[in-house]
């Protein structure tokens, strides 16, 4: 997966205009733009045979450049200008640097010292960090595997240690209030972060694609965030919402809500129980669990938002209790193993493009009896196929497969439609027996369930003579 990732890096930044081979000179192998009378470190930009030529060594940056017979003083990092270096061990940064742009440093694995040079103005490596830090607002903008956050630090700044690879371990002391979006994005060497009580915001995607990340431990006594019942989870206490998991999360029975990007690209997460009181998964919660296999979702949820299971390829069946009504665009995109999925009566919602690239699906089965206003998406069963839909099947209910022929937003995406699926299997499991009794019951009772094949006797309702109905069907198989 690191691989993947590397490779797609490196195929986005020979696509960059920053890092094209564009600079205006070049002095003891440091590459410069020049910026009036001031001089910019840049990229080294170099490929040979798709491979990424970067910094390497020790980069010691001078304070001036003489370049042409003009010196001028070197001001400014420009953005990237590090980015990907993998043999890039040491930098020396001088104190006539007063700008640094965005993920100048990012993704070099193998450095190992950062020193800003006393007296610069903005910048500061204090106490020996190997870091470099913003002297007004101690931010954290930039750090490597060697980092000792200083104790002065309030807040790390946005993809702070992206591509750490060889931080196995960070100490975050308890003046950080604030983590920034991606500030530990990738760094494979983590396996267990603890967050103090002083931290009360945390942004997307601090600790996605951390492969090895196994705990979370949240300092009681945090106003805002807690690790309750050991879930190695990072939960927002307030609204009982989970944002940050990991491969070994087990989702308390508390939570009420997936938060957007809480699993993405958590690689080692193989199977995940989320539990009755979670209502709603939110956008790309599980975006690229490419190891997971088994989603067990209880019949509480509601919503399934949009890039929900995206790239999730081990997928291979999924049911949808009847308690969802939507499911968003892109939710189970390019999940290219999955073979089957239970669609409910209680879907009124499928989002664009919902299944699209899903080489495999060749069953659906759909307990929609009502299609008004619910379409199958913008072509989420859509030309991957080279329009040869032969082997995909939609199994919907007894008496519904005229409607579904007739529909256009269904019919051109299966080789058949079949009825197979019958009245009295209201907890969709293509059986019916003594669970369908219950599952009826709950329903008179208040309960959520799937109302099409629950009337059984089709007298419009959902009452005892349905209980009966189904016990019939149990005993005499009629």
């Amino acid at each position: 997966m690191r691989q993947l990732f590397r490779f797609s890096v490196m195929l986005l930044a020979i696509l960059l205009p920053a890092l094209a081979t564009a600079h205006d000179f070049v002095v003891d192998g440091i590459f410069y733009n020049i910026n009036g009378n001031e001089a910019t470190v840049t990229s080294k930009g170099l490929y040979y045979d798709m491979y990424f030529v970067g910094y390497s060594g020790s980069v010691v940056i001078p304070p001036t450049v003489t370049y042409n017979g003009t010196t001028y003083p070197v001001t400014s990092i420009d953005e990237i200008a590090f980015y990907c270096c993998d043999s890039l061990t040491s930098i020396d940064i001088p104190n006539s640097i007063t700008k640094i742009d965005n993920f100048a440093f990012g993704n070099c694995p193998g450095l190992t010292s950062i020193v800003v040079e006393s007296g610069n103005p903005r910048y500061d490596s204090r106490n020996n960090c190997n870091a470099i830090i913003e002297t007004a607002d101690n931010t954290l903008i930039a750090g490597c595997k060697n980092t000792i956050i200083p104790n002065s630090v309030i807040s790390i700044g946005e993809r702070a240690f992206e591509g750490c690879d060889g931080l196995t371990s960070i100490v975050i002391p308890n003046s950080v209030t604030s983590i920034g979006n991606k500030a530990f994005y990738s760094c494979d060497g983590l396996t267990c972060i603890n967050i103090p009580n002083s931290v009360t915001s945390i942004g997307n995607g601090v600790f996605e694609n951390c492969d090895e990340l196994a705990c979370f431990v949240v300092e009681s006594g945090n106003p805002r965030y807690d690790s309750r019942n050991n879930c190695n989870a990072i939960i927002e206490t307030a609204d009982n919402t989970l944002i940050v998991g990991c491969k070994n999360t087990i989702i308390p029975n508390s939570v009420t809500s997936i938060g957007n990007f809480a699993f993405s690209y958590c690689y080692g997460l193989t199977s995940i129980i989320i539990p009755n009181s979670v209502t709603s998964i939110g956008k790309c919660a599980f975006e690229s669990c490419m190891g997971l296999t088994s989603v067990d979702i209880a019949n509480s949820v509601t919503s399934i938002g949009r890039y929900a299971f995206y790239n999730c390829e081990s997928l291979t069946s999924i049911n949808i209790p009847n308690s969802v009504t939507s499911i968003g665009d892109n939710a189970f995109y390019w999940c290219s193993g999955l073979t089957s999925i239970v669609i409910p009566n209680s879907v009124t919602s499928i989002g664009n493009e919902a299944f699209k690239n899903c080489w495999v699906l060749t069953d659906v089965y759909c307990y929609i009896a009502d299609l008004s206003g619910v379409s199958c998406g913008n072509e989420q069963f859509d030309k991957d196929y080279n329009g040869d839909y032969s082997g995909r099947t939609l199994h919907v209910l007894q008496g519904t497969a005229d409607a579904y022929r007739d529909d256009a937003n269904w019919y051109p995406y299966f080789g058949q439609i079949v009825e197979d699926i019958f009245m009295g299997d209201v907890n969709g499991d293509r059986e019916i027996n003594i669970a369908d009794v219950n599952a009826v019951v709950n329903m008179i009772l208040g309960g959520s369930g799937n109302t099409s094949a629950a009337d059984v006797n089709g007298d419009g309702e959902i009452n005892i003579a349905d209980v009966n109905a189904v016990i019939d069907i149990v005993l005499n198989g009629r």
